[in-house]
C-alpha cells in the first residue's frame, strides 16, 4: 500500500525512516520528483528497479544533502569537481565522479563510476539529511514514461509499487539534472539540464556535447541516454526543421480532415493558430523556464483529453532549449527535420 503524504516535517522523518530500513520513498527535487532508496543497500535498489521495470543498464543518480557526503560514494574528487560542486550544489547538476567500492554495482550499472548531485529542494535534503544514507533517485516514472513534475504523476504510475509519496506541488525547473562526465578533456555533457551548457562553459572554459544518443546496452555511462525516453502514451512527433511552426500546422490541418484527434506542445502565442487548425493545443508559456516547468505536465494533459498524436516543434538551442530539445525529441516516435518532411506516416497507434 502506498501513502501519500503532504511533505510535512513529521511526514518527512516518517519517509526517512523507512528508507534507512530499506523502504522506496517518492520525493519532490526542483527538477522532476525522484524515487529513492538506501543507495547502499542493494535489495532497496533493486526495488527502484522492478517499481520502475527499469532495465538494469541505466545507471542511477545518488543524492546527497550536504558537500562533505561526497566521500561516502566517491574514491576521487579532482578540484575540477569541487569548483562545480561548490558553484552549482545544491542545484541541477550531476558530477560523474570515480565510485567507492561500498557502492553497490547495481547503482552505477557495473561501471567504475558513480553520478552524484545535491538538490535543491527543502523537502529532498531534509529527507536526505534526517535518513544519514545516500539516496539512489531516479525520476518516480514507470522506465520511458513521462517524467513526473507533481506526487500525482508519480501516483498515476507508481501507486501500489512505493511506500510513501511526498506531495510538496509542483517541481520549480522541470527538467532534469544536467549530467557532466569529468573522465574527459574537455568535460562532456552526457544529459542536458538545468544547468545549462553556457553556465558551464562560463565557469571551466569549453564543454563538449555528446554526438549521439545510445542504444540499450551494458553499463551506459549516465541516466537519460536512451533513444526513446520521456514517452507519452499518444505517439509523439517532433519537428526539428527551422519552419517547424509552419510544419506542425500543416500536419495539424492533414491529421484533422482525416478524423483524427491532434495535441500540440505550443508556446503561447502559437495556441490561437493550433486550435484554428483543430488541435488541442497545450500552452507551455512564453519563456523558456516556463516551458521546462511544464512540458512534461503537458505530455500528460494531453494523454488525459485522449488524443492520438502529440506534435511539438523545436524552441532553440541556447540556454534550457537545449534540454527541452532534447527530452522532446526523446520522447518522440518520429522525429523530422527539413529533408524528412513528408517521408513519414504520422498516424496514431492501434492498439
Amino acid at each position: 500500500m502506498t501513502e501519500l503524504l503532504p511533505a510535512t516535517p513529521e511526514n518527512i522523518a516518517i519517509a526517512a525512516g523507512i528508507l534507512r530500513d530499506g523502504g522506496l520513498v517518492a520525493f519532490p527535487t526542483e527538477t522532476v520528483y525522484g524515487l529513492g532508496a538506501n543507495a547502499l543497500n542493494v535489495e532497496a535498489v533493486e526495488r527502484i528497479f522492478r517499481a520502475k521495470r527499469r532495465p538494469t543498464a541505466d545507471p542511477l543518480i545518488v543524492h546527497l544533502s550536504e558537500l562533505f557526503q561526497i566521500d561516502q560514494v566517491a574514491s576521487v574528487v579532482s578540484s575540477l569537481a569541487q569548483l562545480l560542486a561548490t558553484t552549482f550544489w545544491p542545484g541541477p547538476l550531476t558530477l560523474i565522479l570515480p565510485k567507492r567500492t561500498k557502492v553497490p554495482d547495481l547503482v552505477t550499472s557495473g561501471l567504475q563510476s558513480v553520478a552524484v548531485r545535491i538538490p535543491d529542494h527543502p523537502v529532498a535534503l531534509h529527507l536526505i539529511a534526517k535518513s544519514g544514507v545516500p539516496v539512489a533517485a531516479p525520476s518516480a516514472n514507470l522506465f520511458g514514461h513521462t517524467s513526473p513534475t507533481t506526487a500525482q504523476h508519480v501516483w498515476q504510475d507508481l501507486a501500489g509499487q512505493v511506500d510513501v509519496i511526498l506531495d510538496a506541488g509542483e517541481t520549480s525547473i522541470g527538467v532534469e539534472s544536467t549530467v557532466l562526465d569529468l573522465s574527459t578533456n574537455p568535460a562532456r555533457i552526457l544529459r542536458p539540464g538545468g544547468v545549462t551548457h553556457e553556465m558551464l562553459e562560463s565557469l571551466i572554459g569549453p564543454v563538449t556535447l555528446i554526438e549521439q544518443m545510445r542504444k540499450p546496452e551494458k553499463g551506459l555511462p549516465s541516466p537519460g541516454l536512451l533513444e526513446r525516453h520521456y514517452s507519452p502514451r499518444a505517439r509523439m512527433v517532433f519537428f526539428k526543421n527551422k519552419n517547424a511552426k509552419q510544419a506542425l500546422l500543416a500536419y495539424c490541418l492533414a491529421e484533422n480532415a482525416a478524423g483524427k484527434k491532434v495535441g500540440a506542445l505550443v508556446m503561447d502565442d502559437d495556441v490561437p493558430e493550433c486550435e484554428q487548425a483543430g488541435a488541442t493545443a497545450y500552452a507551455l508559456g512564453s519563456t523558456l523556464d516556463t516551458v521546462a516547468r511544464r512540458v512534461y505536465s503537458g505530455m500528460r494533459w494531453l494523454d488525459e483529453q485522449g488524443v492520438g498524436i502529440i506534435l511539438a516543434g523545436s524552441i532553440g538551442e541556447s540556454g534550457l532549449g537545449l534540454a527541452i530539445r532534447d527530452r522532446l525529441m526523446r520522447a518522440a516516435s518520429v522525429v523530422i527535420g527539413e529533408e524528412d518532411q513528408g517521408k513519414y506516416d504520422i498516424s496514431p497507434r492501434r492498439n
